[in-house]
């Protein structure tokens, strides 16, 4: 049970599985965030900016630039995109895949990166996390500990970036079923 008696919402508990691996001391701050109704507060001062890389072409842009300023000799990107139907809710922040087509007797792969359409509305930090996440892959396949370094080298504060963004995604939960939309910065 909650401060008051009341017990925790359904959409509450579904909501911190975001966070389910981290210490009960930070578990309880974002309970207490939430129960004191200031988890949206926290996340709106924390970043007040929304970016402007809102088409196709200015992702590609974004992404191959990082990948230039970081990741010179990793492969080739030959696509970013939004993507409309990532469900970040369940699945996927964004997407990185190799496809692999067969032209003439040779095997070619493409590397594209697919970012969830909802992260147009993104705070500038949340993007570049994504983004950073889906180059990272282009190296590191699984989330081993050169994959975070990596991140890291990209982004010095990921892993904050990173946890906010999860506390973002628990605030949508919680706004889901209500008429507000709730913009993600």
């Amino acid at each position: 049970m909650q401060d008051g008696g009341k017990k925790p919402s359904d959409s509450g508990v579904r909501a911190l599985r975001f966070i389910n691996g981290y210490a009960p001391e930070t578990l309880e701050r974002v309970r207490r965030l939430i129960a004191e109704d200031r988890l949206h507060d926290y996340l709106a001062r924390k970043y007040p900016a929304r970016h402007a890389v809102q088409s196709d072409k200015a992702l590609y842009e974004y992404a191959i630039a990082l990948k230039q300023a970081h990741m010179r000799s990793a492969g080739v990107v030959h696509k970013v995109i939004y993507h409309s139907k990532l469900d970040v809710l369940h699945n996927a922040l964004g997407l990185h895949t190799a496809i692999s087509r067969v032209q003439g007797g040779r095997l070619k792969a493409k590397q594209e990166i697919r970012i969830a359409a909802l992260f147009k509305e993104a705070a500038p930090e949340f993007l570049q996390m994504i983004v950073v996440h889906e180059l990272a892959h282009l190296k590191e396949s699984q989330h081993n500990k050169a994959f975070y370094q990596l991140c890291e080298y990209m982004q010095p504060d990921y892993h904050q970036v990173e946890f906010d963004l999860r506390l973002l995604l628990i605030q949508r939960e919680l706004q889901r079923g209500s008429d507000a939309a709730l913009p993600l910065r």
